[in-house]
């Protein structure tokens, strides 16, 4: 942890302290990948009208369902999940396993052919929610846009020490003063390309997402934590993974 010393007198650390204890939720950020465009269109049919309606029933809302802004080729389906606990996952796949109306709505989905399958891929990870924004902040319901960030790390030890710029450092708060609008930050507990954490930021458009890096990247706290040599970006992070999101016309995010 950085001391106060090193850092001065920031005013967005002065908050650092204000969501310890609280509990920290759990995402699942499944994404499905697909061969054409009618995958894609029985897949967003199946998460519109049986998915979320059938999650939202097992007591889990703010379900947030996205399309890629700049997709290369057919575009991927990207969703985000809350869940209270690790728990809560394996209860509430229980509860849809029960949930008849969910079978009946989801039918052409869940049981599509092999030889005609609902999608080509699907890819799910398992984030926990880091400790200073233990839980997810939906945006206001207007125009809006997503940046989905992933950071690779070389090692385990290198991606802890980044959760802890984020957490301790006030990362997380310069991104608010700015009014880069966070959505949720995690680290990926299960899934590929680790070590790694996940984060989403929300803006108006995209000249409102310039603007907004543009203040992060000249706010004098942000250069002073980043000029720090134990933040050094060359020893903390391997690959930065940017993926552009637009929210679906039924995303409760």
């Amino acid at each position: 942890m950085v001391s106060g010393a090193a850092l001065g007198n920031l005013p967005v650390i002065a908050a650092a302290g204000n969501n310890r204890g609280k509990t920290q939720q759990w995402y699942e950020l499944r994404t499905w990948l697909f061969a054409n465009d009618s995958q894609r269109q029985l897949t967003d049919t199946f998460v519109q009208q049986a998915l979320v309606p059938a999650l939202n029933r097992a007591g889990i809302d703010n379900v947030g369902v996205f399309s890629e802004l700049q997709p290369q080729g057919t575009a991927s389906l990207f969703l985000l999940v809350p869940y209270p606990s690790p728990e809560a996952l394996p209860a509430t796949a229980e509860k849809l396993a029960r949930d008849t109306v969910y079978a009946s709505a989801g039918a052409s989905y869940l049981n599509a052919p092999p030889a005609n399958p609902a999608y080509d891929r699907m890819e799910s990870s398992l984030l926990r929610a880091f400790a200073h924004m233990p839980t997810m902040e939906p945006p206001e319901k207007k125009e809006r846009i997503f940046e989905l960030r992933r950071y690779e790390s070389p090692s385990e030890s290198a991606g802890q020490k980044k959760i802890d710029m984020f957490n301790n450092a006030g990362e997380i708060d310069i991104f608010k003063k700015v009014g880069a609008r966070p959505v949720f930050f995690g680290e990926t507990m299960i899934g590929g390309r680790q070590p790694n954490l996940t984060y989403m930021l929300c803006f108006d458009n995209m000249d409102a997402h310039d603007a907004h890096w543009k203040a992060f990247g000249s706010d004098p706290d942000w250069k002073r934590i980043s000029a720090l040599p134990e933040y050094s970006d060359a020893l903390l992070i391997s690959k930065i993974v940017r993926t552009f999101l637009t929210p679906t016309s039924y995303s409760q995010v």
